[in-house]
């Protein structure tokens, strides 16, 4: 459980940071430059030979999910959604959690469609007039293909080192990594035009911090924790991680200077209305 809450923090403190110090830079390169990083990070402590051949294979598809595909779609929705949204939004992971454990055990309730109906209008409540419509629901609909990717990953790795429970957990990071830096190192092929990119001196620092300790560190030390909790656990703490990131997105790296008193309205009642789902959608959530 220690690990999941110095990871909270850890990224509590990354979305205003990325919203602040990477605003303007390509998100794909970001991504990519960011699991890069994360990747050389644990690489020295890879032995492949001693995780069979299909083993390696499962490990670099979830971390291609996980890392490569979530970084893919959250870096991107940065450039349509300011931070403290980004981190609002990214609350229904924990109800695609227990939606993926459950659907791997072939079973489904009708609460979660309740809970999807509740977040859809939480989002309609918290839309500025500020915002294009198009760039809200463009951001608002990134954030849960991040977070499907990454719930996905969360349960995939548990239920595979659950049955792994040897393999040195560095060594099989660095596969996931892997995975990772190589979806989306693909998604900055296709989509970046790296020959008008521009990072300054400041930017690169930010990137390798988030790199090396947001990313590196503190995916290692979250699916570390994940791997020994149980679903509910796993969903808790990703709760906790969004109401800390608002806080650090408004009031450390002001945002809140852009906020009236009908942004804020909108913001605490559909912050209410997503939180509602996030209940229903873990009522009656499975245990390990």
């Amino acid at each position: 459980m220690i690990y999941l809450a110095i990871v909270s923090l850890i990224w509590a403190f990354s979305f205003g940071l990325i919203g602040d110090a990477l605003s303007g830079v390509d998100s794909f390169f970001v991504a990519t430059v960011r699991l890069g990083c994360a990747t050389l990070l644990f690489l020295p402590f890879l032995r492949a030979k001693e995780i069979v051949r299909g083993d390696r294979l499962r490990l670099v598809v979830i971390g291609a999910i996980q890392f490569g595909l979530m970084y893919a779609c959250y870096m991107r929705a940065f450039h349509y959604i300011p931070s403290h949204l980004v981190a609002i939004f990214s609350i229904l992971t924990p109800v695609y959690v227990v939606i993926i454990h459950n659907l791997r055990k072939r079973t489904f309730s009708s609460r979660y469609l309740v809970a999807a109906l509740l977040s859809v209008l939480g989002a309609v409540a918290i839309k500025a007039k500020t915002i294009p419509t198009g760039d809200f629901w463009i951001g608002f609909g990134l954030m849960q293909a991040a977070g499907i990717a990454f719930a996905y990953g969360q349960v995939a790795y548990r239920d595979w080192k659950q049955k792994n429970q040897k393999m040195d957990d560095r060594a099989v990071f660095a596969l996931l990594a892997m995975g990772g830096t190589a979806c989306a190192g693909m998604s900055c092929v296709i989509f970046s035009d790296l020959n008008t990119l521009s990072v300054q001196p400041d930017q690169w620092k930010a990137i390798i911090y988030l790199g090396c300790v947001a990313s590196g560190l503190g995916f290692f030390l979250w699916n570390k924790g994940a791997s020994v909790s149980n679903p509910g656990t796993l969903a808790a703490f990703n709760n906790a991680v969004v109401p800390l990131a608002v806080i650090c997105s408004l009031f450390i790296f002001g945002e809140s200077t852009s906020m009236n008193f009908e942004n804020t309205f909108r913001l605490v009642i559909g912050s209410i209305l997503i939180g509602s789902a996030v209940y229903i959608g873990q009522e009656n959530r499975p245990h390990a």
